[in-house]
């Protein structure tokens, strides 16, 4: 079915499609807003899978795919039963997601919406259900936010969050993740630095606060392992975003979650004390800290582990600092 769509869908419509992907759609809204496109039109779609019209989609479907066999496979998929509280219940609408089909049969219907904003001559960037529209005037982005919400509710039949849908600066905008700081220079006006949005910061702490939790049954070497994986996805995904500031911070953090860790599985007070004794650290002080009071978060942090269990320890162990 692709082939029949692809050369079809708008070249602004960047979600699960070749050679497009989530940074080139980020880049375009950046490129929008450098250009003057500063009044953005963000429009929530609700629970976008759940509300798709199976009669409206597979006539769209219908319009390129003639083969009988095909349409009553896809009929039959979209209508499967789902189970809730145990029962199987009948599905009139929506998308099964999970499928490799999902993204195409979104693109399919979403496309009609690409086409409309086409025709009205607005600048706009989509990512499956995740859309956004860039204006230079705020009342050319109040028509828009108005005209499309009423195509999306009339023609499309979706229902638009109007709680998490509205006008927005770029300062307030986030879009996959990332969003924009203005730039503070001399002489540089209307200028925004690409950043990372509070929840995906928020989103990778949680990550590794879960593999760094010191009742997790888990030995050194596959914690850090973990680590690197979480980190490298992470990293890869928002390389060339202005974090270096806040990653240090998450760095540093990351690392007295791991002393603390470590300094839990040395557990018995002697076991403590000659191991402080084989990183360095004299007897009497050795033996002062093996039988301190105080809580482990605050040994993590404090200097008898921060001299001992170095970065360049932590990085003999296999760990890759964030930096």
């Amino acid at each position: 079915m692709t082939p029949k769509f692809e050369h079809e869908f708008h070249e602004n419509s960047y979600g699960f499609r070749p050679y497009k992907n989530a940074r080139t759609a980020v880049g375009k809204a950046w490129s929008n807003i450098h250009e003057g496109y500063s009044h953005i039109v963000a429009i929530d779609l609700e629970t976008f899978f759940d509300e798709v019209d199976h009669c409206l989609l597979l006539n769209l479907i219908y319009q390129k795919v003639k083969c009988p066999l095909t349409l009553r496979l896809i009929r039959k998929w979209l209508r499967a039963p789902i189970q809730i509280n145990g029962k199987l219940v009948k599905r009139s609408k929506g998308v099964p997601q999970g499928s490799p089909l999902s993204p195409l049969l979104s693109n399919i219907l979403l496309g009609e919406l690409d086409k409309e904003l086409e025709r009205r001559k607005l600048r706009f960037v989509r990512y499956a259900d995740d859309f956004s529209i860039y204006c230079k005037l705020p009342s050319d982005a109040k028509l828009a936010s108005k005209a499309i919400t009423k195509y999306l509710v009339d023609k499309l039949k979706l229902k638009v969050n109007k709680s998490k849908s509205g006008i927005v600066k770029p300062s307030n905008f986030t879009i996959l993740g990332f969003t924009f700081a203005p730039t503070y220079q001399k002489g540089v006006k209307g200028e925004y630095q690409l950043t990372v949005g509070e929840k995906a910061w928020a989103k990778l702490k949680e990550k590794l606060k879960e593999v760094t939790r010191k009742t997790s049954p888990k030995s050194l070497s596959e914690r850090i392992n973990k680590i690197n994986e979480i980190t490298r996805g992470w990293l890869t995904y928002f390389k060339g975003s202005s974090i270096v500031g806040k990653l240090r911070d998450v760095d540093g953090w990351l690392r007295n979650r791991l002393r603390y860790c470590i300094w839990t599985d040395w557990k018995k007070p002697e076991r403590k004390r000659k191991n402080l004794i084989r990183l360095g650290v004299d007897a009497d002080h050795a033996y002062a800290w093996s039988r301190t009071r105080k809580g482990g978060w605050r040994i993590a942090q404090s200097p008898i582990l921060n001299t001992t269990i170095t970065i360049k320890r932590l990085k003999q162990k296999g760990y890759i600092p964030m930096l």
